[in-house]
């Protein structure tokens, strides 16, 4: 590699290290000799792998894949936990085992899928999609011991990222160790560093639980207890001020304060009764006075008046226009070039134009001559 396009290398070359080089062949005849005259060289292996990682997590971050506005809120404790894993690896037995110490009372469905290989990414969307058309989960655990980087490289997938983001049910994921960051982890609604972390993530211990239930059992008793005093306090007080108010009484002002009220508002009804009918009655008499029917009628007779003048005006018109157009038409008649004709004139025409003078004509010109009845051809001597 020469010079100038070594120094276009975005990475130094060390022995041993996986590249993909573009080259020219080139021969040194006298010596027989074959050299490699290389005009571009990358890195391959882990290096082209971190390369396609770090392009692709750009482009979904640029997205919207990894915001935070889109992640779902994780149940702090899942009744029904499906985990996407090896039904063999170390990793579902690490889950389970969190998951049965802290909250054995947890439901877990296991989808068996493989976590590693270039058919993995594939079978792991088709797990999503299942335990998201089933909507029996309430988190979905997607979980994996450690390894390499191409190890993990399945959870690296385009596909798979889009998968989780569109997953309705929260995914928690949990792959490799702490130091081990995948696409899936930043698209994922919360990312644990572990499978067991995982596990932790969506179960509270039971016996955190209980201590719970303990403190709030204390709390509730002695809520309970003051609750009862405070009853018991107010109902002392009613029990006094019943006994000042005494009910009987409280009922008889009542019931005269009813009485009251039923006769003014018997004498309020009839009075606005009376005063509703007058301003009926009143109401029909201006209603006969101008009742529109009549108005009606008389403005029938004015059209009926006006359509019949409508009708003799377009007649007169329309006589007048006709004596008009016959008097016209007899006048067109009179100078009409034909009625010319028919009393034995003739129209002249040379080469299409008009004749009117013999000075217009010479010795052997052609001449149409138009007469009442049809047209010649004649040549001037």
């Amino acid at each position: 590699m020469f010079k100038s396009r070594k120094q276009l290398l975005k990475f130094k070359p060390d022995n041993g290290q996986q590249v993909l080089a573009r080259a020219r062949v080139s021969l040194y005849e006298p010596r027989g000799n074959y050299q490699l005259i290389i005009e571009h060289m990358e890195e391959a292996g882990a290096g082209l792998l971190m390369r396609q990682y770090e392009a692709l997590k750009k482009q979904l971050e640029l997205e919207g894949l990894f915001s935070a506005d889109h992640k779902q809120e994780i149940p702090s404790k899942a009744h029904h936990i499906g985990i996407i894993t090896s039904a063999s690896g170390a990793a579902i037995r690490d889950a389970l085992s969190v998951i049965r110490r802290r909250s054995p009372s947890s439901q877990v469905t296991l989808i068996p899928t493989p976590v590693q290989g270039e058919q993995a990414a594939a079978q792991i969307i088709e797990a999503i999609k299942l335990a998201n058309r089933f909507d029996q989960c309430d988190v979905l655990l997607l979980i994996r011991g450690g390894g390499s980087l191409e190890d993990l490289w399945c959870f690296n997938d385009e596909q798979l990222a889009r998968a989780i983001y569109a997953s309705k049910c929260p995914v928690v994921t949990g792959i490799g160790h702490e130091i081990d960051f995948t696409i899936a982890d930043f698209v994922a609604d919360h990312r644990a560093p572990t499978p067991s972390v995982a596990a932790e993530t969506v179960t509270m211990d039971q016996y955190e639980i209980m201590s719970r239930i303990d403190l709030l059992y204390s709390r509730l008793n002695r809520l309970y207890q003051q609750g009862l005093k405070t009853k018991a306090q107010r109902l002392e007080s009613l029990l006094s001020r019943l006994r000042v108010f005494h009910p009987q009484r409280q009922m008889q002002a009542l019931d005269q304060r009813l009485n009251f009220v039923v006769r003014r508002l018997n004498t309020i009804q009839s009075s606005q009764i009376q005063q509703q009918s007058a301003r009926l009655q009143l109401l029909l008499e201006k209603f006969k006075q101008h009742n529109p029917q009549l108005k009606v009628t008389v403005e029938t007779t004015k059209i009926s008046g006006l359509v019949h003048q409508l009708q003799m005006s377009m007649q007169a018109n329309l006589h007048q226009q006709q004596h008009k157009f016959s008097l016209q038409a007899r006048s067109l008649d009179n100078l009409s070039p034909l009625k010319t004709l028919s009393r034995g004139y003739a129209a002249i025409s040379k080469q299409g134009r008009l004749i009117s003078s013999a000075r217009q004509l010479v010795s052997e010109d052609e001449i149409d001559i138009r007469l009442k009845d049809g047209d010649k051809q004649a040549r001037i001597l």
